[in-house]
């Protein structure tokens, strides 16, 4: 049933993408994507496709998800990045006690959240739970959210004993209009103001929880899908949409090299220039390549969860060197082509010259530190201990 409820969406979001594409344009320009974009791909059912059949979502494969996210992407930018992030949320709640998934969907099942999972604020313990405070950056959507998924560190007499993500409704936070930036301009990454408000424990999700796979969401949802670790989960959700720009630009730079014609070089047309071809092929195979690897890591360890089988430590590793990798073929495959794509394209309002600029803002999120992630596949490659929450 998820199967062929997967498809639908999928087959919804292409429909939208000649629209979702030719408002590019107005996302940039509001600075956030339009209201009129968030409710077609809510109607796709896209915003359920990673949220519990308990409370009224469809529990896709992740591939399917980050498929649609691809395809969004490759329309805009902007567009694909919020819809990969709001569309990630719901998996993200199903790991929260049952009482915490029953606070956001118990009345609605259509409730979208926001994040800002950096330690920008912090939390102390007190009785029933914490009381949080502090100011996050980057909430993208934020607009179109009722709830927000904030990080960061949790004091007890004053001194750290945990990290966690706590859940806020919009009634005990604020947004602040800060987001003016030269790539994903259109995703509304404003600022979560939250001054000393008190967050029940369970509304509280411990990284050591989700580290281990042993979350408390499990007791409603035993599916495989929340099995899954939110260090592969999560910064996949980063890198789709990435690879999706890469696409939209690949497709609008063939587009425009097929009509063009080089004045300097004695009215030559690009489609018989020879190099303008290697560098097609170059990130076309860089695209392919980032895609497979994301797709096959995340579809294996899927399928191991499926089986109620163990999820290894060194394949959630290579999740995590694919991830960043597959990000880095990408902004490589978009650099390959704006090189090639002509004066013309810095224009405003052309495609490549926005896709070029997204992809380069996703590009220092935080999730594609590749460094990093190379020191922990290759610490593990050693056979030496690994510690961090994000694999």
């Amino acid at each position: 049933m998820s199967e062929h409820a997967a498809q639908d969406v999928i087959a919804g979001i292409r429909e939208l993408l000649p629209v979702l594409r030719e408002r590019a344009q107005e996302a940039e320009d509001a600075r956030r994507v339009p209201e009129e974009s968030v409710k077609s791909l809510q109607e796709t059912g896209f915003f359920k496709m990673l949220q519990p059949k308990t409370f009224g979502g469809l529990e896709t494969d992740p591939v399917s998800f980050y498929t649609a996210v691809k395809l969004i992407a490759s329309a805009c930018g902007s567009t694909g990045w919020v819809a990969s992030i709001l569309g990630v949320h719901p998996w993200h709640l199903g790991l929260f006690e049952a009482q915490a998934q029953q606070d956001v969907w118990g009345d609605d099942v259509e409730v979208r959240i926001s994040s800002s999972y950096a330690p920008m604020g912090k939390a102390d313990v007190v009785d029933g739970g914490y009381r949080l405070s502090g100011r996050w950056s980057f909430s993208s959507g934020c607009d179109h959210a009722t709830w927000v998924l904030l990080g960061g560190p949790v004091f007890k007499d004053g001194k750290p004993v945990d990290f966690c993500t706590y859940l806020v409704p919009i009634s005990d936070y604020t947004i602040e209009d800060v987001w003016d930036t030269v790539g994903l301009r259109g995703t509304g990454s404003n600022d979560i103001i939250v001054n000393d408000v008190f967050v029940p424990k369970h509304r509280a999700l411990s990284f050591i929880a989700t580290s281990k796979c042993k979350t408390p969401g499990q007791e409603i949802n035993p599916g495989p899908l929340y099995m899954l670790p939110y260090g592969s989960v999560h910064p996949s959700t980063i890198t789709a949409p990435i690879i999706g720009m890469a696409q939209g630009a690949y497709d609008a730079h063939v587009e425009y090299q097929g009509k063009r014609v080089r004045a300097a070089y004695a009215g030559e047309q690009s489609k018989e220039d020879p190099f303008a071809k290697v560098r097609i092929a170059e990130a076309a195979s860089e695209i392919d390549a980032a895609w497979l690897q994301l797709t096959h890591n995340i579809d294996e360890l899927y399928q191991l969860a499926c089986k109620g089988e163990k999820l290894p430590f060194p394949t959630r590793l290579r999740v995590r060197r694919d991830q960043v990798r597959g990000t880095e073929r990408a902004i490589f495959a978009i650099d390959r082509l704006f090189e090639n794509s002509g004066g013309r394209a810095l224009q405003a309002g052309t495609p490549i010259q926005r896709f070029w600029r997204d992809a380069h803002a996703g590009r220092v999120h935080a999730a594609n530190d590749a460094e990093r992630a190379y020191v922990m596949f290759g610490t593990g490659a050693f056979g030496l201990p690994v510690e961090n929450a994000m694999v």
